[in-house]
C-alpha cells in the first residue's frame, strides 16, 4: 500500500477546497489591487525605470502591491511589445518581480500559519464583499475585491493547514537528499506551478506541508526552487507571437530563474544551515515555514547579485536572439566609435550612413506611390527610424570633438540632410495609410497616372547619386508640381459633380498631398547635396 492510499476522500476534498479558495482569493486580490492602484502601476513601470536600481525597485514594488509576479511579467512583456518600455529596463523590472513575489511566502508564514486566520478571514471576506457591492465601478469597489480576496486566501490556507496536519505521520513527500530525490522535489514544485499557473499557490502548499511535517526543510526548499523555475512558463506563453524585444525579455526571465535555481540547488545544504542561523539572529519564529520564506527571499536576492555583473553580456547576447530583417537593416554599417578621434573620417562615415537613410527614404516613397501594403511599409520605416537613431547617437558623440569651421558646416549639412530624408519617409507613410479610392477612369484616373509618372521621374533625379538617365532636378520638380495641381483640380471636380463621394475625394486629396510633401523633402535633400553627392 502506498502513501496515497492512506489519504481518504474527505481529506482530499479539504486539500482541493483549500487550494481552490487560495487560488480564487489570490485572483480576486490581484484583480482588486490592480484596479485600486489604477494608472499608478503603469506610471511606476514606465516612469521609474531610468536606472537599474529604479527598475529593480519598480518590479519589486509592483509585484508586492498586486501579489502576482506572473501578472507583472505579462504586463512588462506587453509594455515591451507595445514599445512603451525598452528592453534594458524591462529586464531589471522582471528581476525585481522575482524578489517581490517572495512577499506571498511571508504573508503565509507570518500570518496565515500563526494565527486563527478564520477570525480574520471571515470579517475580511464580508467587508470586502460589501464594499464591492456598494462601490461597483469605483476605487472602493476594487479595494473591496482585494479585501474579499485576502479573506478567501486566508480561508484557503486554514483548510490546507487543517488537511496537512491530519496527514502528518501518515504520509511523507520525497525526503531523499540524493540527486534523484532532489530532482523529484524540484519536479513537484515545477509541476504544481505549471498546472495551477501560480507560484504563490505552490508556495502556500509547500509551506503548509512543511509546517505540517510532511516534508523536511531542505526538501521543501527544493520544491520552492522548482516552483520558481515553473514561473518561466507564463513568460514563454506571453511571448508567443510577440515582438523580438518581448521575446528577449521572456528569455531573460527564463535565464534568470534557471541560473538562480541551479546555483541555489548546488548550495542548498549550506544555505539551509546558514539561514537557520540568520533566522535566529533576526529573532524570527523557529519553524519550517519561516525558514522557507527566508530561503525564498534570500535565493532571489542572490540571483540579483549573480546577474548584476552579467547584465551587459546578457543584453548583448539577447540582442542577437530573434533577429528580424528590419532590425538588421536598422544597424549602422559605417559608424564605428574608433573613427571619432579623427573628425574627417567620422564625417565620412556619417555621410555614408546618411546615404543609406536616403536610399531607404526614396524606396519607401516609391513603394508607397506604387500602392505597396501598409504593413511592409511600416516595417521599412521602423528600420529607417532605427538607423536614424543610431546616426543621432553617433552625431552626438562626434559633436564633442574639435572640428574645423569647414567640417562643422559639413556636419550641420549632413544632419539637415538626414532630417529631410526622415520627414519624407514620415509623409510617405501618412500617404500609405490613406487607401487610394477607386478613381473614375475619366479625368481623375488619367491625372493620377500623369502625377505618378512625374513623381517617379523626380525620384530618379533625387537619388543621392543620380542615374545618368535621370532628368534635371528642377524640370522634374516642375513636372511633378504641375501633375499634382492638375490631379487636385480633377479630384475636386469629380467630388462636386458626384463621380466621387466627398469622403473618397477628401481621402485621395490627403494621400496625394502627403506624397507631394514627401517628394518636396527629397528634392530639398538632393538640392542640398548639390554637386557633391554623398558617398555610396
Amino acid at each position: 500500500m502506498n502513501d496515497l492510499d492512506l489519504i481518504d476522500l474527505p481529506t482530499l476534498g479539504t486539500i482541493a477546497g483549500g487550494l481552490g479558495l487560495f487560488l480564487l482569493g489570490m485572483g480576486l486580490m490581484t484583480e482588486g489591487l490592480k484596479l485600486a492602484a489604477g494608472p499608478a502601476l503603469h506610471r511606476i513601470l514606465a516612469g521609474a525605470t531610468r536606472t537599474r536600481v529604479q527598475a529593480l525597485g519598480s518590479g519589486l514594488l509592483v509585484t508586492a502591491l498586486v501579489q502576482s509576479s506572473s501578472a507583472v511579467t505579462v504586463a512588462v512583456i506587453g509594455f515591451v511589445n507595445a514599445g512603451l518600455l525598452a528592453l534594458g529596463p524591462a529586464l531589471w523590472v522582471l528581476f525585481g518581480a522575482n524578489v517581490g513575489t517572495s512577499m506571498t511566502g511571508w504573508i503565509v508564514a507570518l500570518i496565515g500559519l500563526k494565527f486563527k486566520v478564520e477570525l480574520l478571514a471571515m470579517p475580511l471576506a464580508g467587508l470586502g464583499a460589501l464594499l464591492r457591492l456598494v462601490g461597483e465601478g469605483r476605487r472602493s469597489g476594487a479595494i473591496g475585491t482585494a479585501l474579499a480576496g485576502f479573506g478567501l486566501l486566508f480561508m484557503g490556507i486554514a483548510l490546507l493547514q487543517q488537511a496537512f496536519a491530519g496527514l502528518a505521520g501518515q504520509i511523507s513527500l520525497p525526503q531523499d537528499d540524493g540527486p534523484l530525490g532532489v530532482l523529484a522535489q524540484l519536479g513537484i514544485g515545477l509541476l504544481m506551478t505549471v498546472l495551477m499557473q501560480s507560484s504563490s499557490a505552490a508556495m502556500a502548499i509547500t509551506l503548509t506541508a512543511a509546517q505540517g511535517g510532511l516534508i523536511g526543510a531542505q526538501g521543501a526548499a527544493a520544491v520552492v526552487i522548482g516552483a520558481n523555475i515553473g514561473t518561466t512558463v507564463t513568460a514563454l506563453l506571453a511571448a508567443i507571437a510577440a515582438t523580438p524585444n518581448a521575446r528577449r525579455a521572456a528569455l531573460a526571465h527564463v535565464v534568470f530563474n534557471l541560473l538562480t535555481g541551479v546555483v541555489a540547488l548546488l548550495l542548498l545544504p549550506w544555505l539551509i544551515g546558514m539561514l537557520g542561523q540568520l533566522r535566529e539572529a533576526l529573532g524570527l519564529p523557529p519553524d519550517p515555514a519561516t525558514t522557507l520564506a527566508l530561503f525564498h527571499t534570500t535565493f532571489n536576492v542572490m540571483g540579483i547579485l549573480l546577474i548584476w555583473p552579467l547584465a551587459s553580456p546578457l543584453s548583448t547576447w539577447l540582442q542577437q536572439c530573434f533577429r528580424v530583417r528590419e532590425e538588421d537593416e536598422a544597424l549602422p554599417r559605417h559608424l564605428d566609435d574608433t573613427v571619432l578621434a579623427i573628425p574627417t573620417l567620422a564625417l565620412d562615415a556619417l555621410q555614408r550612413e546618411t546615404a543609406r537613410v536616403g536610399e531607404k527614404a526614396l524606396e519607401l516613397t516609391r513603394r508607397t506611390l506604387r500602392g505597396a501594403h501598409i504593413d511592409s511599409l511600416k516595417s521599412e520605416q521602423a528600420a529607417l527610424l532605427g538607423l536614424g537613431k543610431a546616426i543621432d547617437q553617433f552625431a552626438d558623440r562626434l559633436r564633442r570633438a574639435a572640428m574645423s569651421s569647414q567640417s562643422s558646416t559639413q556636419f550641420a549639412d549632413v544632419l539637415r540632410l538626414q532630417r529631410h530624408y526622415l520627414a519624407a519617409a514620415e509623409q510617405a507613410l501618412v500617404a500609405a495609410t490613406l487607401t487610394p479610392a477607386h478613381l473614375p477612369e475619366a479625368s481623375p484616373g488619367d491625372m493620377a497616372a500623369v502625377f505618378q509618372e512625374a513623381a517617379e521621374a523626380l525620384l530618379l533625379a533625387c537619388q543621392p547619386e543620380a542615374a545618368p538617365e535621370a532628368p534635371g532636378l528642377e524640370a522634374a520638380l516642375s513636372a511633378m508640381e504641375s501633375g499634382y495641381e492638375a490631379l487636385k483640380t480633377s479630384l475636386l471636380t469629380a467630388g462636386v459633380d458626384g463621380r466621387l463621394t466627398l469622403g473618397d475625394m477628401e481621402q485621395a486629396l490627403r494621400r496625394y498631398s502627403a506624397l507631394q510633401l514627401a517628394l518636396q523633402q527629397l528634392r530639398k535633400a538632393k538640392q542640398r547635396l548639390g554637386s557633391a553627392p554623398l558617398a555610396a
